[in-house]
């Protein structure tokens, strides 16, 4: 039996990089393994188990911000999305609230997914969320029940999703 192929080290090669950037990713996720259980101070997630969960800590719990927290007091959000257009306004409310939606069943399941702030443009509202896959789950669900035109744009060097729906 031979080695194996040039276009096997190719694909292996391939793997091993994309698999160091996906770990570079974050900027905020833990380098070290958190003392458990960790709660955070400010919105009361629990570090437990290897993950952030909601749950009740006991007294003698460390305590640290979440990622979400610190993303939040940094003003560093993992995902942007704006949501403009005449048909956004006339429906504005009934979008919106499909955005929390959203937001609410995924934050139930994974508390580091939140809408970090909402802010109002002369064309629509722009969104700041801690996570860039409920940035675009949002904008898939808008999308999906809107129509419209979206947009996502990946940012390499500041780990960012943008996103931007209009219609």
């Amino acid at each position: 039996m031979t080695g194996p192929s040039k276009r096997g080290d190719f694909l292996r090669r391939g793997r091993r990089d994309r698999l160091l950037r996906e770990l570079e990713h974050d900027p905020y996720k833990s380098k070290q393994k958190l003392a458990e259980p960790t709660a955070c101070p400010e919105c009361g997630a629990l570090f437990h188990k290897g993950r952030w969960q909601w749950g009740t800590a006991p007294e003698d719990a460390h305590q640290q911000l979440c990622p979400a927290c610190q993303r939040a007091h940094d003003h560093v959000p993992a995902g942007l999305l704006t949501l403009s257009g005449g048909y956004f306004q006339e429906h504005r409310d009934e979008i919106m609230q499909l955005a929390h939606n959203v937001e609410e069943k995924e934050k139930a399941e994974h508390p580091l997914d939140r809408i970090m702030e909402i802010a109002e443009r002369d064309d629509g509202v722009a969104m700041a969320f801690t996570d860039a896959h409920l940035a675009r789950g949002v904008a898939e669900a808008v999308r999906h029940a809107h129509q419209g035109e979206l947009e996502l744009q990946y940012g390499e060097e500041d780990a960012l999703l943008r996103a931007s729906w209009h219609r």
